[in-house]
Order: structure tokens, then sequence, then C-alpha cells
């Protein structure tokens, strides 16, 4: 993986964004003033993900924190939760590293952005076998922690990134315990960027069936899912004209300018 730096970390105070982890006024924001920018990119991030849920399929996100996925998957028995207590989430308090649900009670289980959040994301992908059923599905959506990704977080302070971190074991956190909201966008690159090593040390609980790298400045230009920046807003025909370029960059340069990665995880049963 390409490195600006090995490691990168910001106080709160620093952080350039706006309304940090406020998903009150990013709730309200989104329902109130629709943004094509944003609709644009939530559409990348959640519909794809529909082709692998069936209709008669039972599934929860997980860290769904506003909860966009609502508007995007289509299954009718899905359902939202967070470790938070939001009104509007479906199942409130619920610690992805130990949620408290049945086992082998899922058909599938979404993890959209949240992954990179988790102190211990063993703890994570073993709940993640508990609770899903035979050949269920774990759904992601991760950072991919390119050159450009590590120096647009450097410029806004944002989360940050730690290379130096070992995500396989369970006695150091790779993000704060204290604050569900800190994030390491460098986890999900050194789980899932060398297959043999995944293999090693998750391979009797998950096989990775997709995988694909995407966005860029479709991403940049979004204004920010939950905390908020600038953008120029554009209308459909020249966001689709930026996401063809996103394409081509991806394609040539993914270490320099991909800034998302889709994953499929098939639940392996031991």
């Amino acid at each position: 993986m390409l490195k600006l730096l090995e490691k990168i970390e910001f106080k709160s105070k620093e952080n350039k964004m706006r309304y940090i982890a406020d998903t009150k006024i990013a709730l309200d924001q989104y329902l109130s003033k629709k943004s094509n920018n944003l609709d644009f990119l939530l559409k990348k991030r959640f519909n794809w993900m529909n082709d692998f849920i069936k209709d008669s399929d039972v599934g929860i996100e997980v860290g769904s924190g506003i909860g966009f996925s609502k508007d995007y998957i289509k299954n009718k028995n899905f359902k939202i939760s967070d470790i938070s207590s939001d009104k509007h989430l479906d199942l409130k308090r619920v610690d992805a590293q130990n949620t408290g649900l049945m086992s082998e009670s899922l058909d599938f289980v979404i993890a959209s952005n949240m992954v990179h959040h988790i102190p211990y994301p063993m703890k994570f992908f073993e709940e993640m076998h508990r609770i899903l059923k035979k050949d269920g599905k774990l759904i992601i959506f991760e950072p991919y922690c390119s050159i450009l990704l590590q120096l647009v977080t450097i410029i806004m302070k944002h989360e940050g990134f730690d290379f130096t971190v070992n995500p396989w074991d369970n006695t150091n956190p790779k993000s704060s315990e204290k604050d569900a909201w800190h994030g390491n966008i460098a986890v999900s690159n050194l789980i899932f960027d060398n297959k043999e090593k995944f293999e090693k040390k998750l391979g009797h609980c998950f096989e990775i069936k997709y995988e694909k790298l995407t966005e860029c400045l479709i991403f940049l230009n979004s204004g920010g899912v939950t905390s908020k920046t600038f953008c120029i807003p554009l209308n459909n025909f020249l966001i689709k004209v930026i996401d063809k370029i996103d394409d081509l960059l991806i394609k040539l340069m993914p270490g320099v300018f991909c800034l998302g990665r889709r994953l499929v995880l098939k639940k392996i049963s031991r």
C-alpha cells in the first residue's frame, strides 16, 4: 500500500468538517434539503448491495448512523441498528462486537463505513459469523486509504489513519473505545489488501465472494455524509460524467485515487 505517512492522528478540535458525528443535524439536512451530489453517492454505496439480498431474506445494518440505507435497500425485512439510542433506529444500543442477537438468525448484515470505527475488528467478524445463517452474507463498504484519501485526511484533519496497528489481535484497540465516531481509515486496507493473511486469519469464517474498488471525485464533491463540508452542486449529467472519470482514475491508479471498497463475505460454517 502506498503511504504518505505511517500514522497520523488529530484532536477533535482540529477537525475542519462541520457537525462532527451529529446524526440529528445530518438527518434533518438530508430530509429537508435533498442534494443531487449526496444522493448519487449514496446510491453508489447502497444500490449494488441489493444484488446480494433476496426479497425473503432477513437482515440488519450495524453501525447505521443516520440510516441512509433505509432509502436504498429494497428488502422489506431490513432493519437498522447502532450503538446509539437515536429515535430513527429500529434496534438501539447494538454493539457490533457483541450484538446480543440470536445465533444464526440473519441472512445478511450490512456494515457500511463502520468497520474502521471498531476497536477490535476480529471480535466484530466473529460476532457476524455467529449471528449469520449458513451461507449468510456480510456486505461491506469501507474507505480505501489511497494516497489521495491520506492527503484529504491530513488536510481536513478528519478521523486519521494508522498503518502500524495489528488488525488481527484483540488486545490493543484499532480506534478509540470511548468514542464510537473515532476512526482509523487504514484498517480495511490492513485487513483486505493481503489476501493470504486474510485467508489465514478469517478463512475459517468467511470467503470473499465479491470485491470492487470505487469512488473518487464523486465522494470528494458530495458535501460529506454525516460530517459536512463544502461542495459544488451539480446536475445529474455532470455527476455521471465525473463518475466515468472516477472509473478511469481507479482503473489506472487505484493506490493513488481510489477512496472506497465494496466487499461481500460469505459465511463458512465451521
